[in-house]
């Protein structure tokens, strides 16, 4: 991707206009890292770009943006595809290989807190560099004449001295997009640096506005906080700003709820939860990830003091349902939403692993994704009692049950009830449930012990 993008700068460049790297691709260069993804700044304007590179998605061209996948052939040959460069504004699906080409601009104001109302084309990089968020994404490199950088805003000495900086005045930059105070927050915990001070006020003051924000770009910060592999420290941002309050104020609403000593000596619910995202690794899963923020979600407004201890009475039951309506607010799929529901409902169910009956482990077992349940009851241990007896115990379980046990195939199905004389109803689920459980109680081998069994145990349902 780095040598698509020179060879972009190099064509724009050989066609006499100016063009750089620009943003995180050079922050993440300069610190060693390698950049997910590239961008290139210039002073063509999106139908020169078009007309230069003809394979292009114009997604963004009416704020100075176009698209240059990587497939593009012959860059040079200028209109090959035959098509004016208007005709392309077609949104590409999931693309990962293409290459932002975004032309220097000016913006003006910003009334709905994300697009500029109007875009005016600059033929000057540093006023280009003005408009972005912080000094360290507001880097230009030329990587045509030895990674030289160009830095108009101070960003290089903010990458040595780890500090997260709103370029010019905070309050402007973040009323022109909400989104940048969560960005402030993610940046400052995946590299550890300070939110300069006069930056981090503007976000407190402000916080009430990412309710502006369209909740599927809340959702993916988030997300990328909570997978990038310093999710705690960007949670404790988020409530030191005011964020957590607004974002997710049921996860703020864990603070000071107290729990069993005897079972969490850890603290109460948001230390606790803190502890289990503090070891979500780089890269987890992101369902992983959200249920490890969400599994104990329901203990606030469960809470009670017994006379025996605190308690949080249907705690799993509640939690899920508020998990699911965290999901739908935040517009996951409907895979995440099940998969995360999943989790919270079932994080408990590790306790009784030692006492279920054969069938019910391995109904249990055969969870889809299980291993994001027991890396969950994992890291929930670990941030509690430090038990790990019933992780062990399952986990040994798992390995030592065969595939064809867990999911075996079928001794019977509706037909063959059918063909027994049953009529089809409701009770063919409830037979055909109690055969696959004497199936995995290892009770019945053979379809003709099925049948006979079924003959026996349900004379009346004919």
């Amino acid at each position: 991707m780095r040598q698509h993008a020179t060879n972009i700068v190099r064509e724009l460049r050989s066609r006499g206009f100016q063009a750089y790297l620009a943003g995180g691709c050079v922050r993440d260069t300069l610190l060693g890292l390698a950049p997910t993804d590239y961008d290139v700044a210039t002073d063509a304007t999106p139908t020169e770009v078009m007309r230069i590179f003809p394979e292009t998605w114009a997604v963004g061209a009416q704020f100075g943006v176009v698209l240059v996948p990587l497939r593009t052939p012959n860059q040079a040959k200028e209109g090959s595809a035959g098509h004016p460069a208007e005709s392309r504004s077609v949104v590409p699906s999931e693309h990962p290989n293409y290459i932002e080409v975004a032309t220097f601009r000016n913006d003006g104001t910003y009334t709905d807190g994300r697009h500029p109302d109007r875009v005016s084309y600059s033929k000057d990089p540093q006023e280009d560099v003005q408009r972005r968020d912080f000094t360290i994404n507001g880097l230009l490199m030329d990587p045509l004449e030895g990674s030289r950088v160009l830095d108009f805003v101070g960003g290089r000495e903010d990458l040595k001295a780890g500090i997260i900086r709103a370029i010019g005045d905070p309050k402007s930059r973040f009323a022109e997009d909400k989104l940048r105070m969560l960005r402030a927050v993610r940046f400052s915990a995946r590299f550890g640096y300070a939110i300069e001070p006069t930056t981090f006020a503007a976000i407190q003051g402000m916080a009430p506005g990412i309710q502006q924000v369209s909740r599927e770009r809340v959702r993916d910060e988030l997300t990328k906080m909570l997978t990038e592999g310093h999710a705690r420290r960007a949670f404790e941002l988020l409530d030191a700003t005011g964020l957590l309050r607004e974002v997710l104020p049921e996860v703020d609403r864990m603070k000071g709820v107290e729990q069993p000593p005897e079972f969490h000596p850890e603290g109460d619910v948001w230390i606790h939860t803190l502890l289990l995202l503090e070891k979500l690794p780089p890269g987890c899963a992101r369902a992983l990830a959200w249920g490890a923020l969400l599994h104990d979600v329901g203990k606030p407004p469960t809470f009670r003091v017994a006379p025996d201890r605190i308690r949080f009475d249907g705690h799993v039951e509640v939690g899920t349902r508020m998990a699911e309506a965290i999901c739908y607010r935040l517009h996951f799929s409907n895979e995440d939403t099940r998969q995360i529901a999943a989790l919270v409902a079932n994080h408990m169910r590790f306790a009784d692993a030692e006492r279920m009956k054969e069938s019910t482990l391995k109904r249990f077992l055969r969870l889809p994704r299980f291993d994001e349940h027991l890396e969950l009851h994992r890291i929930d241990c670990l941030s509690s009692h430090g038990n790990l007896a019933l992780y062990d115990f399952v986990r040994e379980r798992l390995r030592q049950t065969p595939e064809e046990e867990i999911r075996p195939k079928p001794l019977l199905t509706g037909d063959d009830l059918i063909g027994l004389g049953y009529r089809p109803g409701p009770q063919f689920r409830e037979i055909l449930s109690v055969v696959e459980d004497a199936q995995l109680e290892g009770t019945l081998h053979h379809k003709e012990e099925a049948l006979d069994f079924v003959r026996r145990e349900f004379p009346r349902a004919r």
